[in-house]
């Protein structure tokens, strides 16, 4: 039986959370983000990526890794929100989580885990920005996402639509 943990990530975390941001942009947007653009995400750039994003994060940020007999096999990121354009006052940031692990409970608590810091902060409402043709976004419809709105975006040479989720509160059905 698979144990999975759910835990606050750390530092040492960044080369698994790279290998997982990499390998599920791969398998998630191929047909939907051109293939120049997903053959050129490296590991080593996405690495230092978080490397970044680590030695930056703000007090309201946080990162969560789902771990798999010490494999990070998933992970969502969250705080508040960045447009601050809408009434949500969090956000979902990014969730991602290796093909072969989807399906099993596994993403629903990373987003519980990124509501719950949320509510910590006394946030009531959360957002997350999902590419219009992401396979997940029945994932997000399931756990109560509602879609806000859509705007297009530029990722390598493609025009893409990208749709606002919300959530009015932070329970999960």
């Amino acid at each position: 039986m698979v144990m999975i943990i759910i835990r606050e990530a750390n530092y040492n975390d960044l080369e698994g959370i790279a290998r997982v941001h990499v390998e599920s942009w791969r398998s998630t947007y191929t047909g939907i983000v051109s293939e120049v653009y997903l053959s050129k995400l490296t590991l080593e750039t996405r690495k230092k990526n978080w490397e970044w994003t680590f030695n930056h994060l703000d007090q309201d940020d946080k990162i969560f890794v789902a771990e798999d007999e010490g494999k990070i096999v998933g992970f969502s990121t969250g705080g508040r929100n960045r447009v601050d354009t809408t009434e949500y006052e969090g956000e979902l940031y990014a969730i991602y989580i290796l093909q072969e692990y989807q399906g099993k409970g596994i993403g629903k608590k990373l987003v519980q885990e990124v509501m719950n810091a949320l509510k910590e902060m006394n946030y009531l409402s959360m957002l997350v920005w999902v590419l219009e043709l992401n396979p997940a976004m029945a994932f997000y419809r399931k756990l109560g996402g509602e879609v806000l709105t859509r705007k297009e975006i530029k990722i390598g040479e493609n025009l893409l639509f990208e749709v606002a989720l919300g959530w009015r509160n932070l329970d999960l059905p």
